[in-house]
């Protein structure tokens, strides 16, 4: 059986004007939850971060962070990673999306130090997950639907269905169509047509590469408000 670990945050932002509610308690529910699928909540297996535990264990940036890097670590690795808490936005600083914005994760400590955008994300759980360890993640937030700048998302519709939405092939399709524009007329209109869709796929597709190099946590990890 391969190694299982799993990190949970619950931030409840208590005495702060953005409170919440019912964040540590869903960690304890997710904590029974894959206690029964072979989950161990050991040390060496579980880290928990809540904003009512010590601030050993107080979900700032660096502690998350820190964590996540801990969390993909090794190879032939199941691993879980369960957030509660808000969610949010910030302006794109690279210009990389269509949209112009990033979607976060919101530290405890986001006054002083910032939000973690969907680019640091995917940096430390994504590109640093081993090939041989697989990951499971839900994050109970807003703007949670590509948080981590995935290829693949999946959605339910009305009846329960879910659905895959493939976005590497939708990012090519878009390549395709953009090509057949320039090829097959000249006119202004349809040039300028095919040269937004070119910037919109392309800048999609660089969201997909992965950068493996990366090692230790940086200042310019987080992103200021």
């Amino acid at each position: 059986m391969p190694r299982r670990k799993s990190l949970l945050i619950g931030i409840n932002y208590t005495g702060s004007d953005n409170e919440l509610n019912g964040c540590h308690q869903d960690v304890d529910n997710v904590a029974e939850f894959i206690k029964y699928r072979g989950y161990q909540d050991t040390p060496q297996d579980q880290v928990v971060l809540r904003d009512d535990l010590d601030p050993e264990y107080a979900p700032t940036g660096h502690n998350i962070l820190a964590a996540m890097d801990w969390l993909v670590s090794e190879e032939h690795t199941t691993c879980f990673f369960h957030y509660s808490g808000h969610g949010g936005q910030i302006d794109d600083p690279n210009g990389k999306r269509p949209s112009g914005l990033l979607d976060t994760i919101v530290p405890v400590n986001y006054k002083d130090n910032g939000m973690i955008d969907s680019d640091v994300l995917h940096k430390h759980l994504v590109s640093k997950l081993p090939p041989t360890s697989t990951l499971f993640l839900i994050l109970d937030c807003c703007h949670s639907g590509s948080t981590l700048e995935l290829p693949y998302v999946y959605r339910s519709d009305d009846d329960g269905n879910v659905h895959k939405l493939d976005g590497y092939h939708a990012g090519l399709a878009l390549l395709q169509e953009a090509k057949e524009l320039f090829t097959g007329s000249s006119s202004a209109d349809k040039e300028a047509q095919a040269r937004d869709l070119y910037a919109g796929a392309t800048s999609f597709m660089r969201s997909l590469r992965h950068n493996r190099q990366l090692t230790g946590l940086k200042p310019d990890d987080f992103t200021q408000e």
